[in-house]
């Protein structure tokens, strides 16, 4: 046997594969960019209004279940467009999944629900290396969100990625705590789901090559984050980052990483003196307050995501990188720390579960597996 031979083969296949991606910022070449059309209001449950404000936690009872009204779903579609148009002329392969009526109700044994929207797959899959890895959401209304990819999946399926789905859950009543209210500040940390089943969004962990960064938050419990550790086994570090959000969900608007040995922090949700040794050796640039939205942004107030989304921003290499038009403190420290920022309209897209990096998922970045710790 000749090893090398072995390796150069081993690396050859993982080649051809379609899916390859391994970090946030090597050069991407293919994405799906997720969908508005069907966009349902979440049906009430406790999972999804705790920690809103009461404004946008009323509205649940009576839209929920219902569509989006046509002047926030239009006025989003045309930023989506436009921001497909900037991927596509910067040479990226932009992929979409099938249309999808989320409106229609389903059930299962022991609940009943209606569904949610197709807007952002980055909550939903993660991509390790040519795996795709469909997340158990603790979500009622996004049980059965991984349908309209599908076609996608199979494609690259046959291609060669690997396709896994962690344990459906259950999502029954033992996994959700009725009676939650988020801490206050000093009090200790606690979360309104419970350690029934594993449960986890793919958005609340972020890929550093051999090592994965997430938080336990409203979505991911300990319970998930021990299973996609002992699945990734021995060829990537998992590591739980601390967070101050009094209820936290996803870390792309806390922590993300821009290119080697750089990350933006934001120092409302994480604090930058207790992240791990080994990651404050890397620059730690801290983000700005977010710019006040204009006016004509009225819908982000009915949005279930705070200012903070700012920080959700989509890497096309080390230095290009894709980012809100409004927040120009941003764009100029982008500039600043060497940074080649690319401004796109995307406020309008929030009320449906984010911004750029949540909005996309990565299916091809030219890269390896590496280390850089």
């Amino acid at each position: 046997m000749d090893p090398q031979r072995d390796a150069s083969k081993v690396e050859s296949k993982e080649a051809a594969c379609p899916v390859s991606s391994y970090n946030e910022w090597d050069p991407l070449e293919e994405v799906i960019v997720g969908r508005l059309e069907g966009a349902t209001v979440p049906s009430k449950h406790v999972v999804i209004t705790a920690g809103m404000p009461e404004t946008v936690a009323r509205l649940y009872p009576a839209f929920g279940g219902k569509r989006y009204p046509r002047i926030m779903t239009s006025a989003a579609q045309r930023e989506l467009d436009e921001f497909i148009r900037i991927l596509e002329g910067e040479g990226v392969r932009v992929r979409r999944p099938d249309v999808w009526d989320w409106k229609r109700p389903y059930r299962t044994p022991h609940w009943r629900s209606s569904g949610y929207c197709s807007t952002c797959p980055r909550d939903g899959f993660l991509v390790i290396g040519n795996e795709i890895i469909e997340t158990p959401m603790a979500w009622r209304c996004r049980h059965f969100e991984a349908l309209p990819y599908r076609s996608l999946f199979k494609e690259y399926f046959a291609a060669g990625a690997k396709w896994t789905a962690a344990p459906k859950p259950q999502l029954l009543d033992d996994l959700y705590d009725e009676g939650f209210v988020p801490p206050e500040e000093g009090e200790p940390r606690r979360y309104v789901i419970t350690e029934f089943e594993p449960v986890f969004d793919a958005a609340d962990f972020i890929r550093c090559g051999r090592d994965i960064f997430g938080i336990r938050s409203s979505v991911t419990n300990a319970a998930g984050m021990t299973w996609l550790r002992r699945h990734l086994g021995d060829t990537h570090r998992v590591h739980e980052l601390e967070s101050r959000c009094r209820q936290p969900m996803h870390i792309d608007s806390s922590f993300m990483p821009l290119a080697p040995g750089k990350v933006l922090v934001n120092p409302q949700y994480m604090d930058p003196a207790r992240l791990p040794d080994f990651v404050r050796k890397w620059d730690i640039l801290i983000a700005p307050e977010p710019d006040p939205l204009p006016r004509s942004a009225w819908r982000f107030k009915v949005s279930m995501t705070s200012p903070w989304i700012s920080v959700n921003m989509l890497m096309l290499d080390p230095e290009r990188v894709i980012v809100e038009k409004s927040q120009v403190t941003l764009i100029a420290k982008l500039a600043d720390w060497g940074f080649k920022p690319i401004p796109c309209s995307f406020l309008n897209y929030a009320p449906f579960g984010g911004s750029f990096h949540c909005a996309t998922l990565d299916v091809r970045r030219r890269g390896r597996l590496e280390s850089y710790f």
